[in-house]
């Protein structure tokens, strides 16, 4: 059985950070918990096709003690889900303001959720508000703004007196009205205050705009230079690599896989010989320590090409990096790691999802 379950699990999940499948066999007992119902179903069709008697234990999620409210709305700017469900555990990865989660279970105030990225980790109560489908389908339908600064603030007053709640270029609000110059919002949890319209745009005009140009991709990242490096962070409060490769592109129209190993196996593969002429910007140039007969390929860094021979990247902070021995900003530490570049600009891939996507049910 063990390996029926490990059969399933290499086709189903084979990226525990995005599907959960931790099953086993037990005293004559099927026990621990998935959250994919298509697997589940094929087990169960396929122990019964064996005549295999035993006691079914698993606990499918979204768990059932969650009631009707299986998703959730972020509340915040920026939220940090990490990897347990405590404080002090590793940050995994970050969701803005407005991004709908699904909520698999409960531990003592946390949530295990997953992002529209698919990526499961653990988020404190305080940072979302709980929802029922229902709810959720609601908070759907609201015109919607989006915040395009960097960053900002929504006040208890147009005169920009009193912080309701600070904000980033991403986050999503409600609209409940306007006057000339302001919008009258609403957060996801009911907070209500005023942002200028000079630092925002209705969300079908955002989306609409939104495209992978090369001015547009390049103008987004070095608006970003100089954040700080954060393990975890996918945000202009701080970013790693690959977070900031996804804010690059979220920001631009596109939600592209959280992790620099994920994303290395989307879009189209351009170079592996250093043949810098090849790359195109936009195009995500990978870092790492390339397999060897003892050990697989590590892949641990990325960055995107911003051409003249340059990259943009998160390492201690945002900055440009050349492979030219020239160039004052020579990077011989990333030349000698290279791996290989893949292109995702205007090339169809499974795991690369539009924006729009994020007012859609999910």
């Amino acid at each position: 059985m063990i390996k029926l379950i490990e059969e399933l699990k290499a086709n189903y999940a084979p990226d525990k950070r995005v599907a959960l499948w931790s099953l086993n066999f037990e005293n004559d007992s099927l026990k621990g918990e998935t959250n994919l119902p298509e697997a589940y179903q094929e087990l169960m069709a396929e122990l019964e096709k064996r005549e295999i008697i035993f006691i079914d234990a698993v606990k499918k999620l979204p768990d059932s003690a969650l009631g009707e409210q299986t998703k959730a709305l972020v509340t915040i700017s920026v939220v940090n889900i990490r990897s347990q469900p405590k404080h002090s555990a590793e940050l995994a990865t970050q969701a803005l303001m407005g991004t709908p989660l699904n909520v698999l279970k409960e531990d003592d105030g946390w949530f295990l959720v997953q992002t529209p990225d698919q990526y499961l980790a653990w988020v404190d109560r305080a940072g979302i508000q709980l929802m029922t489908e229902d709810e959720l389908e609601s908070w759907y339908r609201a015109p919607k703004l989006v915040f395009t600064d960097l960053v900002g603030y929504v006040w208890k007053t147009a005169e920009g007196k009193e912080m309701v709640s600070d904000l980033v270029a991403g986050d999503l609000l409600t609209i409940e009205n306007e006057s000339s110059s302001h919008y009258f919002i609403s957060l996801p949890d009911k907070r209500k205050g005023w942002v200028s319209k000079s630092q925002s745009q209705l969300w079908e005009n955002w989306i609409a705009t939104r495209n992978t140009n090369p001015e547009t991709l390049i103008n987004t990242a070095k608006l970003m230079m100089g954040t700080p490096y954060l393990w975890g962070g996918t945000s202009i409060k701080g970013m790693d690599c690959s977070g900031f490769t996804k804010t690059i592109f979220y920001l631009n129209g596109q939600i592209i896989p959280r992790d620099a190993s994920q994303q290395i196996n989307e879009g189209e593969l351009i170079d592996v010989d250093k043949n810098w002429e090849k790359l195109q910007v936009g195009d995500l140039l990978f870092f790492g320590e390339k397999a060897t007969e003892e050990k697989k390929e590590r892949v641990v860094h990325v960055g995107m090409w911003i051409g003249n021979g340059e990259f943009i990247h998160s390492r201690g902070l945002v900055r440009i990096s050349s492979f030219d021995p020239e160039n004052p900003n020579y990077d011989e530490y990333e030349f000698n790691r290279y791996l290989r570049t893949k292109r995702i600009v205007n090339v169809p891939s499974e795991n690369i999802l539009s924006v729009a996507n994020l007012l859609t049910k999910n």
